[in-house]
């Protein structure tokens, strides 16, 4: 009792030492994010918890070790507490692998999680450092609860954790434009090539090969050497546009052995993913090569080649990221031209993390299609090589464009920056200049009749169509105050933007036929006469393929073949890669096979059929560049015998009218890459719309008097 009567506050009891200071408070979250996690799935909430633990232990380690006052007991005592939450998180991650991918050097921390972490702070009874402000994301990444991370490639990092800086390419990272500072020049160097005088190089200088052989016994072309020379020199970006046939593989997989890029990450459409595994066997026999599927339980992460499909990159991203790859190659790279979807997205960071840890890595776009609708495609190809990024050239280009002593307004500009372009990596070169032995190829458009009610509703439903373009058109020019006279000269303006309107309803799915749905009836229409005509062919000239676009297409094809008594193999998108290997083997191999039925998206790349040298294409495609691919299966390298491609067009119809479109279209290649003599008309050419504006001009110019 204290004097005067007056009893004394009873003192609460000290807190041990280890309950104190930040340690505690982390290791009471990571117990509450081991319970969650163990309940999946695993919340943001969560998932922010356990990037904040982990961040601020990391911290925390960094400031016991360099802390002078503690002696060495208490040091060693505070690292070993660290070291058990460490584990704790280790086990927690164990059991939800995604976790892991916000440990990544680029992981984003949310506005959510930085508040969290002052919060710990305070708790834990220390001073809370102010922050900037986050810069904002070039690019959104939505967060894949999905993402995996195989044990193989978790014991990769685990063997090997450090990479060692490289300092090779520090100049170029660093270049500034003085003289072309604030000028506008991605605009400039994409017209540089659509505006291409004819002739105009699209090919950058390749040495001399000093050999030919390669892999032991196996011989080179001379333009695949140049390639691979070309890397043994120094040079490590490639846009290689070589034409369809023409042997990329194998010269992307020897310029890697030529760099030494090894661990090399292959980004490919999933149909052709194991025969890049075949194929690295073949021409990189000392290299080893794993293959990704589904969650990549069977992955071999020690492997000097990874394989990867586009379809579940998303899944993968994050390991992918920090393996420390020192090349990438990119096949069929038009695939990424679209930037805003995810798989463009994901090829396009993991390429920026590769260019961030590695001074020159080897970094390959391989498509013999580089351009499809626009001389934009070229886009998102340049920003995988690190030429350009969102706003402006980049480092060797941009030094490239200073030496030029040029702006965009002086004469020549447009010249010099296309030059400069190419000479950072374009490889184009075509079948006729450097594969003479590689006989002709045509297009042959073969017109059928659809005659009875089927081709009856198809002639009804077009007319229909196109009378509501002109309805339209009308009401447009009647909105702005014109007469809607039949006699007016057309506006094109006005009817591109209609055609446009009745795009957009066509693709929102509304009801009703539309120029999609009637496509799609004229493929479903022209089916038995194509496969009647393949029959034919097969019977006289010897084996056929017959690409489509949809099944019901190949599934007619294939019941007019059994009439017929002929043998024939398909391959389609549902194909496990077994089947689908099986089918052009008996294909290739049996005499007896004389059809092969191939859907245009799962056999259009990355597969040779050259035993044939006629093939049949009963349903046209929006794009010169899928035909092309379809064409090419069996114009390539090894045919010996002339190409016809016999093209099935329903006569009469806007099937005509897309044809037509198509082959125009392939003027924009021609003209940015080939040097070819085309019209600007002809290169800018949109199928869909303008199938559309021939619609309406056909309609209104029939209601004209005469």
């Amino acid at each position: 009792m204290a004097r005067g009567g007056q009893r004394t506050k009873s003192r609460s009891p000290r807190r041990p030492r280890d309950e104190e200071g930040l340690i505690p408070v982390l290791a009471d979250v990571a117990r509450q994010v081991d319970n969650a996690v163990r309940r999946p799935p695993t919340r943001p909430a969560v998932r922010a918890k356990f990037q904040v633990v982990a961040l601020l232990m990391r911290e925390e380690k960094a400031r016991v070790q360099a802390d002078e006052s503690l002696n060495d007991a208490r040091r060693q005592r505070e690292l070993k507490r660290l070291d058990g939450l460490a584990t704790q998180l280790a086990k927690i991650a164990a059991r939800d692998t995604s976790l892991l991918a916000l440990l990544a050097e680029d992981a984003r921390v949310s506005s959510a999680a930085r508040e969290l972490r002052a919060q710990i702070l305070e708790e834990a009874g220390l001073e809370v450092p102010e922050e900037p402000e986050p810069e904002p994301e070039v690019r959104s990444q939505p967060v894949n609860e999905n993402r995996v991370m195989p044990i193989s490639a978790l014991q990769r990092q685990r063997a090997n954790p450090f990479f060692a800086p490289d300092f090779e390419a520090a100049a170029e990272r660093l270049a500034r434009p003085k003289r072309l500072a604030g000028w506008e020049l991605l605009e400039p160097l994409f017209r540089s090539f659509a505006e291409a005088a004819p002739g105009a190089p699209s090919c950058m200088d390749l040495p001399e090969p000093r050999s030919l052989t390669a892999a032991g016994d196996r011989e080179l072309m001379r333009h695949q050497a140049q390639v691979v020379e070309a890397t043994a020199r120094g040079h490590r970006t490639f846009l290689l546009a070589d034409e369809p046939g023409l042997g990329k593989t194998a010269q992307a997989l020897l310029a890697a052995q030529a760099a030494n890029a090894y661990p090399l990450l292959i980004v490919v459409p999933n149909v052709v993913k194991r025969n890049w595994a075949h194929e690295v066997e073949m021409w990189t026999p000392t290299r080893t090569a794993t293959v990704v599927h589904g969650d990549g339980d069977e992955v071999d992460a020690f492997a000097d080649v990874v394989i990867v499909n586009y379809d579940i990159l998303d899944r993968h991203v994050g390991w992918l990221g920090d393996l420390g790859f020192r090349g990438m190659v990119v096949d069929e790279a038009h695939f990424i031209k679209n930037q805003t979807s995810q798989r463009s997205q994901h090829v396009l960071s993991l390429a920026e993390r590769i260019r961030a840890r590695v001074g020159r890595p080897l970094l390959m776009a391989l498509t013999g299609t580089p351009l499809i609708n626009d001389i934009e495609d070229f886009r998102a190809i340049w920003e995988l090589l690190g030429w350009i990024d969102e706003k402006q050239p980049l480092g060797a280009l941009m030094m490239k464009l200073e030496e030029t002593g040029l702006t965009p307004a002086d004469p020549g500009f447009y010249a010099a920056a296309r030059q400069a372009v190419v000479d950072m990596g374009i490889v184009r070169r075509r079948k006729i200049d450097v594969a003479a032995d590689i006989p002709a190829r045509r297009v042959a458009d073969l017109p059928v009749e659809l005659d009875g009610a089927i081709g009856q509703s198809i002639r009804a439903s077009e007319k229909a169509l196109a009378q509501r373009l002109v309805s339209r058109y009308r009401a447009a020019l009647e909105a702005r105050g014109e007469a809607a006279s039949a006699g007016l000269d057309l506006d094109l303006e006005l009817a591109r933007r209609v055609a446009a309107a009745e795009l957009k309803d066509s693709s929102s799915k509304a009801k009703g036929e539309n120029i999609f749905t009637m496509v799609r009836r004229i493929g479903q229409a022209k089916a038995g006469l194509a496969a009647d005509y393949t029959a034919q062919l097969a019977r006289n000239v010897g084996k056929v393929v017959f690409f489509a676009k949809h099944i019901d297409v190949m599934d007619t094809a294939e019941q007019t073949f059994a009439e017929r008594g002929l043998r024939f193999s398909s391959i389609r998108g549902d194909q496990t890669p077994k089947q689908r290997a099986e089918a052009i083997k008996a294909f290739t191999e049996d005499e007896d096979v004389s059809v092969i039925v191939c859907s245009l998206t799962a056999a259009g790349v990355g597969i040779n059929l050259q035993v044939a040298s006629n093939l049949v294409l009963a349903e046209l495609s929006w794009t010169d560049a899928e035909q092309t691919q379809a064409i090419d299966r069996i114009h390539r390298i090894g045919q010996d015998q002339p190409v016809t491609a016999w093209r099935i067009i329903a006569a009469q119809t806007i099937d005509a009218k897309i044809a037509e479109l198509i082959d125009a279209k392939s003027g924009l290649a021609a003209r940015a890459l080939d040097g070819a003599d085309v019209s600007d008309e002809e290169s800018s050419v949109d199928v869909q719309l303008e199938a559309l504006v021939a619609l309406l001009t056909d309609a209104l110019e029939a209601e004209k008097p005469f």
